[in-house]
């Protein structure tokens, strides 16, 4: 599985990520796990035949020191669901999800 990994992170940028995403993003059900739904307007063509395996989602895990993005779009409703494992090529702007300021270093 791909992933983007952002490691060494300090306790307070750790502290400050955890704090955004418990705000803004589904939890997982595990410590530091949460669900990122992917936007219908990324779903591919076989993904837009599911509707009922939707919402589909990406995880993000926050360990103690970095931040996963799994690329791996799953399926919420549905662990076989026959879509295809990615969405069509995202465009830059629907990937902001964190805020620029998030990954400054003091």
């Amino acid at each position: 599985m791909r992933q983007y990994v952002i490691d060494e992170l300090s306790f307070l940028e750790r502290d400050n990520l955890d704090s955004y995403l418990k705000r803004t993003i589904k939890p997982a059900g595990l410590d530091g796990a949460f669900f990122l739904e992917l936007p219908r307007d990324l779903w591919s063509e076989n993904q837009e035949g599911h509707e009922k395996c939707g919402p589909f989602y990406f995880s993000v895990i926050l360990e103690k020191e970095l931040i996963r993005f799994e690329f791996l779009v799953r399926s919420s409703n549905n662990l076989h669901c026959s879509s295809p494992p990615g969405p069509r090529r995202p465009s830059a702007s629907s990937l902001s999800i964190l805020p620029t300021g998030c990954w400054k270093r003091n």
